[in-house]
């Protein structure tokens, strides 16, 4: 139980993380300038070594399975900022895009 317990709170751990890089990513994208995109890449190291070394560091303190813990936040942190930079590479719909195609259906 306590490998499962391990798992849910490492899953838990790193998409919290995965959360705080597209918060970084999306602040950089609105600057839409080379060098802040280049801070943003190092704040998300940044992030993901603190996040891995902090379950590195609480593993004595912790009666979890520190191994599940730190394979499961890995994995949820990267497969979530993969998912998050996707939806944020996704266009937005706009009103104007939804009047365009409305008028494109009635000739």
């Amino acid at each position: 139980m306590k490998y499962v317990i391990g798992a849910i709170i490492g899953l838990a751990w790193g998409s919290l993380l995965a959360w705080v890089n597209s918060l970084i990513n999306r602040a950089a994208l609105r600057t839409n300038n080379p060098k802040s995109m280049l801070l943003a890449s190092l704040a998300r190291t940044l992030v993901d070594v603190a996040g891995l070394a902090a379950v590195f560091l609480l593993r004595t303190v912790h009666p979890f399975s520190f191994e599940a813990m730190i394979v499961a936040t890995a994995a949820a942190l990267g497969l979530l900022t993969v998912v998050f930079a996707y939806m944020l590479s996704k266009p937005e719909k706009t009103q104007t895009t939804a009047e365009n195609s409305e008028t494109d259906d009635n000739p």
